[in-house]
Parts: C-alpha cells; structure tokens; sequence
C-alpha cells in the first residue's frame, strides 16, 4: 500500500513521544520528507529535516525506524554539524556515530542494519573518539549527513580513512559491518519501489519549521539533496538546537524518562564552550577591585571632585588537584595561564597542593610581580579530598577574593559553599555541589 512507509514513519515517532519523551521532543523538530535515491541510499538529516529513501524505510520494522529517527534528531540537538572544525569529514562522520549508537541503545532502541556500534566508545563524544580511529580504518556511516562543504551532489560517502566509497555495499562491506553492529536482523530491501503519490516537503508536518523550498535538484520523485549550511546558518542552528536540547531535556526529566547515559552527555554538553582561558580571564577581570576615588583632593589643588584610580591586590588562592587525574602537561598548561592572568590583574597568588591531604611543603606564594611556576614536580596518587584546602584556608583566617582549582572534581566536597568565590576548572564531566564550574575543553 502506498501510505506503509509514511504510516512506518508516522508510528515510530508517535512512539518515541510516547515512549522517549526526549528523544521524541528532538525528532519532532524535523519536518520529515522523502529523498531521490539517487543521493539518499537510506537516511540523511541537515539539521533541518529527515531525508529517507522509501525502500530503506521499507525494509526497516518499527522499532529499527525509531533508531534512525532518534540517530538523526541527536546528530543536529548534539551539533554535530557546527563541531568538524578542521577535522575529516570521513572520519568525523564515523566518530559522530559511534559516540550516538551507544546512547541509543543504552536507552533501549533496536539499532537499524548497519550502525555502527563500538563498545569501547561508550561514554565517549565525537571529540574524544576522533583521535582513536585510524585514518586507514574502513569503517562507514550508515547514513549522510549532508550539513557540510565537502558534500557533492551524487557523491559516495566517506569512511573513516576520509576516502569517498560507494554508497552500494558489497557482499565484502556487509560481512564487516555485521561485525560492528549488535544487531544483524533484517537489511535494505531491494523490492521495486511501490506506486505512490509523491510527498511535498514537510507535508503533514503542522507548524513545524521547514526547510526552504526548491533545495537540491534531484530527478527521481524525491526531494533532491540540499545544500551545504553556511557557517552562519550552523551558528544559528546550533543555537536553536541546543535551546531545543535543553528544553526537551527539563521536560523528560520532569516526567522521570531521561537515561543516565544521555543525562550525562547534555549535561556535558550544555556547560559552557568558550575555552577555558577565555571564560577563566574574564571571571578574574571581573572580580579586580578597579574603582574610581571620589575622596576630596587637597585646598591646594582646587575645589574640583576629579575621579581617580584606585587599584588593589587581589588575594588569589590557586589548587592543584595532585591525585593523578591531571597531568604534568595540564598543570603546567594551567600555571602559565594563571601566571599571564596575574599580571594583568595585579594578583598575588597563594599555591596550594592536595590529593587527599595538602602538600606537606605548602603553600608558596608569589606577588604580582614574580613568576609563577610550579615550585617543584608533584607525584600523583591516591584518592581526592576537597576538604583540607577549605579547612586550611578557614584554619589561616585567610579572605581570598576568589580560589580557582584545578581538578577532575571526583572526590569528597565540604559540605557548606565557603563565603568566598570558588571556581572548579574541570578536566572531565563531572559536575559540582557549588562555585562556578569551567569546562578544560
């Protein structure tokens, strides 16, 4: 029957809305429209709309129809489009899959033929996943995403070596994605396309934004391939979908359906993305005690109030985290900013040492004119405790204007937020019971 594939369609989203409530909030946001085969072998998303081939939608049952429409709404909430940067687009594609699969069927979902799926990536984002594939390695996304430059109209997709490889896999392909896939059941129909009236883009969508019309120039009965997005139109898209994000995101947990695995990554996701340099130096500036004197000058100068600049030290205490989650390289990294940072802000700074206890040779402090560096080599070890600094702090009578430290935030917190500003500079996910949280990106 004509109208199968659109009631497939129609089913698995009404599911996930039902069933998924965050993933079903993220899919309504994609008009969904037919594509020519000619470009579209299965699915493809540019952050606008859900392009499927009629067959490959065909060949998919309901709950496999669920995964690709959760696998492309997660590509454009998770910004995939805006995060390449420099990166190859083969291998970014595949890295962009393997960090969404998991996360999919983490939540339940059946994975469609083909997905790629590495349990060793678990847990892992398309950034952190990129620099582990071998740029040899042949390995493909079951789907296009046609959001960047290097798409061409007709082209093949490319695998993780970054070279373009026929959309049409062999016997030889096939027997190596079904290594990577957790579930091999069912495969891409090869039955004749069924008679059926052609759908309009974004038909039957409601109020749903839609992409422009007259996109693409394909010649079969499908939409044709859109073009790339400009880097203003992924600005402004990755805006919007990470408002979407959030907002789908606070309305599933509301409702007590949002998986950890996918808490985890919004959460990581919605922190702030600025480099950290830039977010730390602007927190410091701000808190510099700059201000104009209004104090009456003397009679000899005149009876005129003239502002003047008045400047203080800032009391700036700094922590490094020395269990062994950050490395000599960070520390290092993080100490040369901090000693840029200090002058500019006329800052004299307290040095601090802690894994489960303060360093015993602790601390050493450096004025705003002094170099600073790390006194010594520090050994990693043991667990994290939080504590000791505040109760040394406390213990001294200290009042810094703001303690910064650097850590992966996996150890016991104290229990009250102390009266002073605290920043966590974080290298990793974990979150904080209080004080201002910086992403190390």
């Amino acid at each position: 029957m004509a109208g199968d594939v659109e009631t497939k369609l129609s089913a698995a989203r009404t599911k996930l809305i039902l069933d998924k409530p965050f993933l079903g909030a993220l899919v309504l946001r994609l008009p969904m429209i037919e594509a020519d085969g000619e470009w579209c072998k299965t699915v493809a998303t540019d952050a606008r709309a859900f392009y499927y081939n009629y067959d490959y939608i065909d060949s998919l049952n309901v709950e496999q129809t669920q995964f690709v429409l959760a696998h492309e709404a997660l590509h454009c909430a998770l910004s995939h489009f805006a995060r390449r940067q420099h990166r190859d687009k083969g291998r970014w594609d595949v890295a962009c899959d393997l960090a969404i699969n998991p996360l999919l069927i983490a939540d339940g979902l059946k994975p469609c033929p083909d997905a790629l799926y590495l349990p060793d990536y678990e847990g892992m984002t398309a950034e952190e996943i990129y620099p582990c594939l071998d740029e040899n390695e042949n390995m493909q996304s079951h789907d296009d995403h046609v959001y960047d430059e290097d798409n061409e109209s007709g082209g093949g997709k490319q695998g993780a070596g970054g070279s373009h490889e026929s959309t049409e896999r062999g016997s030889e392909g096939g027997d190596q994605q079904q290594k990577q896939s957790p579930d091999n059941t069912g495969g891409r129909g090869d039955a004749p396309k069924k008679d059926k009236p052609k759908q309009e883009p974004g038909e039957g969508q409601g109020e749903q934004e839609q992409p422009q019309e007259g996109q693409g120039s394909g010649s079969g009965n499908g939409a044709g391939q859109p073009p790339p997005l400009s880097e203003q139109e992924k600005e402004n898209l990755s805006v919007q979908w990470q408002q979407r994000m959030a907002g789908a995101a606070q309305q599933a947990m509301q409702a007590g359906k949002l998986s950890g695995p996918l808490r985890r990554i919004i959460d990581h996701l919605l922190q702030p993305q600025l480099p950290w340099r830039m977010i730390l130096a602007r927190y410091l500036n701000a808190t510099a005690r700059d201000d104009y004197n209004w104090s009456r000058p003397s009679r000899r100068e005149g009876e005129y109030l003239m502002p003047s600049l008045k400047s203080h030290e800032l009391e700036v205490v700094v922590v490094l985290d020395t269990s062994g989650s950050v490395s000599d390289r960070e520390m290092t990294e993080f100490v040369s900013e901090i000693n840029a940072l200090k002058g500019q802000i006329r800052a004299r700074v307290t040095l601090h040492a802690c894994d489960s206890d303060i360093a015993s040779d602790g601390p050493w402090k450096f004025e705003p004119w002094e170099e600073f560096d790390l006194p010594r080599e520090f050994k990693g070890g043991g667990t994290t405790d939080f504590r000791p600094v505040f109760e040394w702090v406390a213990r001294e009578n200290r009042r810094p204007d703001v303690l910064v430290y650097f850590t992966d935030a996996v150890g016991k917190f104290p229990e009250q937020e102390p009266y002073y500003p605290v920043v966590w500079l974080i290298k990793g996910k974990q979150t904080v019971p209080w004080g201002n949280r910086i992403q190390l990106n």
